[in-house]
């Protein structure tokens, strides 16, 4: 948790989460279809006497291609196989990466899902960055790179390795957490006990998880609670937000980094969570507080640090969220008197959340700015860091370095052109419901 490996954007993936019907999802995470398409003319017969000539079951390391839930073939390579209970000797699923797509798309398929023909087509080391620009249609490659939240960008190649190889299989596939049942997305390291679970059933309020759903009814007939630990610091209609002291609620928060890890990438989970507070973010109606995300943060951080990590979660995903609790963190920024910026490094596309989310505060005050306005004037009014804005603005061609001095050139049809490529802003922070003292201040 002490750094934001990715930023979670509220545009979501594809068929993440499903509410829950009469006990069951209404879509499944994977499809058990034909090995060859009947429209390509293949021989199974042949294909498969072709792949046994070079072994069964298939080797870790081969690639072949793949049925995917678009229903179309995809390029994947073997990362795990594992032997189905009740088969024969050579009678295995395995686990696959889909080399166009996130990690987070990696999955166990069986082999019905495999074109057999295309065993015997490997790439070559240096082919496999270029098989992520194959062919997608636009939908899909939109859908893909707005949850691309890896950033591992301060791994150096041994240690990104070891990281793959140590949480290269996900090791739960689906939680329940209240009316949703989650497809995963990344490795979580749960206790050894849960090692050999498919799914697992969190409380939606107290965040304890179980290996049964009877044991969920059971611990759900017993929790008192309805909401986070910790204090309500803001309600608007019917979103609250939370703050959880990690030292206060330890349970709570290690759980909520045992179900933060699913969704997010980190290279270490860390368990010290004294030093951190949570913010977590819920919709609530008559039956309590359901979370929708959360921020962390430290309790003191010397390098100005407003944010260390942050998740949207699936099912609430492309609402507008993600943006609520990046302007919400610097709302607690401005209370504290601090300016404020994001714990790096960013991925690439946590770098475009916060670049949207500074591009919209600057130049909506650029906007309505009547004369000039020095950088330092623009930090103090948003408690963005000085070293942000001026990279926002540079970015945007909106600055310029004169006679020693750092000029603003805000012509008003290229602001509102700017504007109209960062988006909508998402969720309004209502100031005013925000009641909230720093922790500094706590007694």
């Amino acid at each position: 948790m002490g750094s934001i490996e990715g930023i979670m954007p509220e545009n979501g993936g594809a068929a993440a989460a499903a509410p829950l019907c009469n006990g069951r999802a209404m879509l499944s995470s994977a499809m058990e279809v034909d090995p060859v398409s009947p429209a390509s003319g293949g021989n199974d017969e042949a294909a498969t006497k072709k792949v046994k000539s070079g072994g069964f079951p298939l080797e870790v390391g081969t690639r072949v291609m793949c049925r995917w839930r678009d229903q179309n073939l995809h390029p994947v390579k073997v990362i795990e196989r594992r032997k189905l209970p009740s088969g024969g000797p050579n009678d295995y699923e395995y686990y696959v990466h889909y080399t166009e797509f996130n990690r987070r798309l990696d999955e166990w398929v069986k082999l019905q899902q495999l074109d057999l023909r295309t065993v015997e087509t490997y790439l070559d080391e240096k082919m496999e960055d270029k098989a992520t620009s194959l062919k997608m249609t636009r939908h899909q490659k939109r859908k893909i790179d707005e949850t691309h939240v890896e950033g591992h960008e301060e791994l150096d190649a041994a240690s990104l390795r070891e990281h793959e190889e140590f949480t290269k299989v996900k090791n739960i596939a689906k939680i329940e957490l209240g009316r949703y049942e989650i497809d995963t997305w990344y490795f979580s390291p749960f206790p050894p006990e849960y090692n050999d679970c498919f799914k697992m059933y969190f409380c939606e309020f107290c965040l304890n998880f179980m290996k049964r759903k009877e044991q969920l009814q059971r611990h759900m007939r017993k929790c008192d609670l309805k909401h986070p630990p910790g204090d309500e610091i803001y309600r608007s209609g019917t979103l609250s937000m939370f703050e959880v002291d990690g030292k206060k609620n330890k349970v709570y928060a290690q759980n909520l980094c045992y179900l933060a890890k699913l969704f997010l990438d980190h290279k270490t989970l860390y368990y010290d969570v004294d030093l951190f507070l949570f913010y977590v973010l819920c919709e609530c109606d008559d039956r309590g507080c359901h979370m929708v995300g959360y921020f962390s943060k430290e309790k003191h951080s010397e390098e100005s640090y407003n944010l260390a990590c942050i998740l949207t979660l699936p099912p609430y995903q492309r609402k507008g969220y993600g943006k609520f609790l990046i302007a919400f963190s610097y709302e607690l920024s401005k209370k504290e008197g601090k300016v404020g910026t994001p714990e790096r490094p960013l991925s690439d596309l946590g770098l475009l959340s916060y670049r949207g989310y500074w591009t919209r505060v600057l130049l909506d005050i650029l906007k309505k700015h009547k004369g000039n306005i020095s950088i330092k004037e623009l930090s103090d009014m948003t408690a963005i860091k000085v070293d942000d804005i001026l990279s926002t603005l540079q970015s945007l061609e909106l600055i310029q370095y004169r006679k020693g001095q750092h000029v603003i050139c805000a012509d008003p049809k290229v602001l509102d052109r700017h504007l109209k490529a960062a988006g909508r802003g998402g969720l309004e922070v209502d100031v005013a419901k925000l009641i909230w003292i720093p922790y500094k201040e706590q007694s």
